[in-house]
C-alpha cells in the first residue's frame, strides 16, 4: 500500500522537535519508506491493541516508533513519535 498524504497532530510535532537530529534523520528515511510501502518488513508496521485498537505503529529503530491511524485508504494521521511511552 502506498500513502499519498501524511497529516500530523500537534502532539506529534511537539515530540518530533524534542528528538535528536540523528533520530529525526532516521525518522525521515523511515517515513519515505512508509509512504512507498506501508507494510515493508523493515518498518514492522503493526496494529495496536486495547485502548489503542484503532491505531497502528511502525519502527524508526528498535527504540523509537511512530503511532498513526488511517484516515482514508491512502491518508494517515501521525499521532505521536517516541519510545514505547507513546503507547501509554
Amino acid at each position: 500500500m502506498r500513502i499519498r498524504e501524511v497529516r500530523i497532530t500537534a502532539k506529534f510535532e511537539k515530540n518530533y522537535r524534542k528528538l535528536s537530529q540523528k533520530i529525526k534523520n532516521k525518522a525521515k528515511l523511515r517515513e519515505r519508506l512508509f509512504r512507498e510501502n506501508t507494510f515493508h518488513p523493515v518498518l514492522n508496521t503493526h496494529k495496536l491493541h486495547g485502548g489503542e485498537k484503532e491505531a497502528w505503529a511502525f519502527w524508526i529503530n528498535y527504540i523509537y516508533r511512530i503511532k498513526f491511524i488511517f484516515l482514508e485508504e491512502e491518508v494517515v494521521l501521525f499521532l505521536d513519535i517516541g519510545t514505547h511511552n507513546i503507547y501509554k
